[in-house]
Parts: structure tokens; C-alpha cells; sequence
């Protein structure tokens, strides 16, 4: 039998440091058919969990069986293995070092320039395949050539299982947009062909359910940034707060043309169909689950798709307001000054959101001058040059729409204030994560450029002149390092900027003092569904 593990810190101060949420939302007005596809999609949610826990970690129960501490069990569940991701990864189990820089998606032993090198020695058909979003790199043998294991190969019994769910959810779908998607999902997991089912997901417009399914998103590893990891999101449409969301899409255009950069920077254009909703969120799987959780989606990521179709931008209202309430209002309390403090609101706060993914659509996706997406060249910066630039394109884009009287009656104050509280929420999660490390850089930069200062008591002061001038400012520079695929540029501006600072460290002491949780965890699943619904759980 096999030695138990033990934690090596404090975890029941670690978890204390995420507030529970349960994951509900208003179910009266669903169908029969549309609460049966629910528990459907749970399921099929519940199997991509399980193929996250194989890309990140390994085997779950075997790591799992051998933790006796409960504290410790449940954190290395949260964690999605024994690494805590809102530490910088840092082990927090017994018989653990650093986490692989390819998670378990690579060869334990790989480093980037050993992959380079791999891909260097490659044919173009064989580069290709190790490069894939959706492949496995493993050896041949033990000191052996890399070699590219397709998902659909590597996980194929499992994934023959969510695709009979979604089949069977298809059948029971009374929309058929939405009935369309799930079968061309169920199909794109069992080939790794994802752009059919994009495109359909796209077309998508009266649909009460969604789910957002399989691998999607290439935070997960920093070998070459460019693995995509499975994840799942079982969803809700707020059809309320979406009608006042859908007439930013058909200004997209019109954003893009009044970037702050030069012209050959703004040329491509985005989609027009782009969508924007408001949904609740009734389950999350994966990628992300793990560690900090995602408040709002940006999708599809295909380039081809963005262009043709645009792509949607969903805001998951209950996750996004139980994180205003439990830490974004807080740490307002303890960090602002306080006569700003009456300009940290949730609107304010949803519509940051927002625009930092309506954002990412805007920009350019193709270096100048050549055929190369801008993440293949970025490489391992892309992430957080991409999550900094929409961060700072959100607030760009707040301030040309309040400009032109498009949101209503809120002060300009209340989104530059809210969005500097919220900096330092995201800036706790560590620079393991794309959005800790962009908002870090971000910090840096705003503080330097005069964006915010500080009263005689060391609280924050946003400055709403400077601020506007430091976002065109900094909006412009990461432009240019993706058009010009620049990334010297982007590893430059993270080492500059990317740093704690004495007083942003005295900052993070006191909201930690102060016991201010640092993201949330759910409550979810069947068991929770069959409460919202008064039928018997399983």
C-alpha cells in the first residue's frame, strides 16, 4: 500500500481563503425537457472534470485515497492536484516538487527548449501534430523522440460517453440551434475537429440552456502555451439582463476603428455577429474550476471563426456577483481611499467584465507582414499579453461609450475605482496565473503613469485624467507587441512592471490580515440540482 501524503502547510487556512458559494439560479420557467437536458449536461460536465484531473495532475483517486487529512483532501480537489495554484504553484503535499511546466500534458522532464528543439528536428507534418492544441507529447520510449498522442485517442472512452450525453441531451432540445451544436460537439470530441461545432455554437440565438464543452482554453501549460485543456460549463441565460447587453455587439466595428494605435494595427476587422449574454452558471468542470474561478467567457478561440462569425461573450452574473460581494467590496474598504470607496458598484463592476471580453475580440490576431497567429509567436507570453490587453481595452472602450452617452446615468469614476479594487483581487491570484501576472503589469504601469497615488494614509486615489491617459497609453503598447509578434517586447514589459512593489505587498498583507478571501468555491452538482428542482437527487 501505498505511504499516505500529508500537507506540508496550513490548508485549513488556505481553504478558508475561498468563500463557499452555491451555484443556483431561478428554474421555474424550464421545461420538462430542458431540466431533464440539465442533468444531462451535468454529467457530461462531471467526465470532463475527470479528463482535466488526467491532463493536470494524473490519477485523481490514487492521489485522493492517499491524503487522510480532510482539509488537505478537499485542497488538492480544489487545486486540481497537489500544486496550489493561487501560490504560484507551490506543492503543498508531502513528496511533491514544482509543478512540470507541462502539467501532465508533457513528458514530466520537458522544458521549452528541449520542445523547441524536438520541433526543430521535426518534419512540418510531425511539428504540426506536437504543436496541436488537442495532442498529448509523450516518449517513445524512456530518453526517446516526442511523439503526439491525439485526445480523442488518449481519453477515447470517456469521450464516447459525453458525446452519447450530449446526443441524447440533442434529442430532447426544443431549440435547434441548440440541438445542432450538441451534436456537432458530440462528434468534434470524438475527432478533435472543433470549428463546425464553433461555428454552430455562434448561430446560436434563442437558446434558454447552453453548455460550453471540451478542451478550450491553453492556460494550463507553459511549454509552448498552445494545449488546450477540457473544461465544461453548464449554463443558464438571464434573457433580462441579455437584452441590455445585445446592442454592444453591432458597435464592435466602430471600437475597433478608434483603437489608439496606428492604422496598419486596426485592420482586420471583427465579426459583426458577435453576442453578448448574461447567464448563471449551475456547474463548472476543469479547467475552469481550478483555483480562481472564471467569471465570464470569451469564445470561440478559433481565429477563423472570430473573423467569419465574431464570437460571444457570456458574463456568469451569480459567480460575478458573489465575488463583488464576498471580496471586491471588502477589499474596496480596507484599500481606497473613502471618498471613492461610494464608486465601487456591481454595475460598474459587470460592465469591466464585459468589456474586457468583448476586448478580446478587438486588436489584431495575425503578426504583420506574415501568416502567423499572434499566440504561436508570443509563444508562453501570449496569455498574459492577451488578458492585459483586454483588461485595458475594457476600460478604453467603457470610456468611449460613456462618451457617447451609451451607459445610462453611472459616473466614469465608478468604473476606473471598481476596476482598480478588482486589480487587486486578481493580482492575489498569484503569477502562475495569466490574470494575476497581467494585472500585476497593469498595477505597475498605472502607478507609475500617475494613474492612482496615494492619500496620507497610504490609501489608493484614482486620478480619472491620468488614468484615461495611462489606458490609451498602455492599450497602445500591447497592441504593438501583438501586431509586431514582438515577444522580447511582452518579456521586457512584464520584468519592468510585473513586480511587487513595498507598498502593493503592504497592500496584499493588510486584505490578507483582514481575512478577505481570496476567490470563491462552489456547491454543486446532481445533489444541488435536485434541491432547485424538488426531485430526488443521485
Amino acid at each position: 500500500m501505498s505511504e499516505p501524503i500529508e500537507p506540508t502547510v496550513d490548508v485549513e487556512a488556505r481553504l478558508a481563503r475561498y468563500a463557499t458559494v452555491r451555484l443556483t439560479a431561478d428554474l421555474s420557467s424550464l421545461t420538462d425537457r430542458q431540466r431533464q437536458m440539465i442533468r444531462l449536461f451535468i454529467e457530461a460536465a462531471e467526465t470532463m472534470d475527470d479528463l482535466f484531473w488526467r491532463q493536470a495532475f494524473g490519477d485523481r483517486e490514487e492521489l485522493l485515497s492517499r491524503i487522510e487529512d480532510s482539509a488537505a483532501r478537499a485542497y488538492a480537489e480544489l487545486n486540481y492536484g497537489p500544486w496550489d495554484r493561487l501560490a504560484d504553484n507551490e506543492p503543498f503535499l508531502s513528496g511533491f516538487g514544482p509543478k512540470p511546466v507541462g502539467s501532465n500534458l508533457f513528458p514530466a522532464d520537458i522544458t521549452k527548449q528541449a520542445f523547441d528543439e524536438a520541433l526543430a528536428r521535426a518534419d512540418a507534418e510531425r511539428a504540426a501534430a506536437l504543436r496541436s492544441m488537442y495532442t498529448l507529447v509523450r516518449r517513445r520510449d524512456e530518453g526517446g523522440e516526442l511523439t503526439a498522442v491525439p485526445y480523442h485517442e488518449a481519453f477515447g472512452p470517456q469521450l464516447e460517453q459525453v458525446a452519447a450525453r450530449l446526443r441524447e441531451a440533442a434529442e430532447l432540445a426544443e431549440d435547434p440551434g441548440l440541438r445542432r451544436y450538441l451534436e456537432l460537439r458530440a462528434s468534434a470530441l470524438l475527432d478533435d475537429d472543433y470549428q463546425a461545432s464553433d461555428t454552430a455554437w455562434m448561430d446560436m440565438k434563442t437558446n434558454v440552456l447552453d453548455l460550453v464543452i471540451g478542451p478550450i482554453e491553453t492556460y494550463e501549460e507553459r511549454v509552448c502555451g498552445c494545449k488546450a485543456a477540457y473544461e465544461a460549463y453548464v449554463l443558464v441565460k438571464d434573457l433580462e439582463w441579455s437584452r441590455r447587453l445585445a446592442h454592444y455587439a453591432a458597435l464592435l466595428p466602430k471600437m475597433q476603428r478608434g483603437l489608439p494605435v496606428p492604422e496598419r494595427y486596426k485592420r482586420e476587422m471583427p465579426g459583426t455577429d458577435s453576442d453578448l449574454g448574461a447567464y448563471d452558471a449551475l456547474y463548472y468542470a476543469g479547467d475552469c474550476n481550478a483555483g480562481a474561478k472564471t467569471i465570464a467567457i470569451n469564445l470561440p478561440n478559433d481565429e477563423v471563426v472570430q473573423l467569419e462569425k465574431g464570437s460571444r461573450r457570456l458574463q456568469l452574473k451569480n459567480a460575478m456577483r458573489a465575488k463583488f460581494d464576498a471580496i471586491v467590496v471588502p477589499i474596496a474598504d480596507l484599500l481606497v481611499t473613502p471618498s471613492q470607496r461610494r464608486h465601487v458598484t456591481f454595475d460598474a463592476f459587470f460592465a469591466n467584465t464585459m468589456f474586457h471580453e468583448v476586448a478580446h475580440g478587438l486588436g489584431i490576431k495575425t503578426v504583420l507582414g506574415t501568416a502567423r497567429p499572434v499566440d504561436e509567436v508570443l509563444a508562453d507570453q501570449h496569455a498574459a499579453i492577451e488578458e492585459g490587453k483586454a483588461d485595458v481595452l475594457g476600460l478604453y472602450l467603457v470610456r468611449r461609450l460613456h462618451a457617447l452617452d451609451e451607459l445610462g446615468d453611472a459616473e466614469l469614476m465608478d468604473y476606473y475605482v471598481t476596476f482598480i479594487a478588482s486589480v487587486f483581487r486578481s493580482i492575489r491570484f498569484g503569477a502562475a496565473s495569466a490574470h494575476g501576472r497581467a494585472n500585476l503589469v497593469r498595477f505597475g504601469f498605472f502607478e507609475e503613469t500617475g494613474a492612482f497615488g496615494r492619500d496620507e494614509q497610504g490609501l489608493v486615489v484614482v486620478d480619472p485624467e491620468a488614468m484615461g491617459r495611462a489606458v490609451d497609453a498602455l492599450a497602445s503598447r500591447l497592441l504593438i507587441i501583438q501586431g509586431d509578434g514582438d515577444r522580447d517586447g511582452a518579456i521586457a514589459l512584464e520584468e519592468r512592471y510585473g513586480r511587487l512593489g513595498e507598498a502593493l505587498k503592504e497592500d496584499l498583507a493588510r486584505v490578507e490580515r483582514a481575512g478577505v478571501p481570496v476567490d470563491i468555491r462552489f456547491e454543486q452538482g446532481l445533489a444541488v440540482l435536485a434541491d432547485q428542482l424538488g426531485t430526488p437527487g443521485s
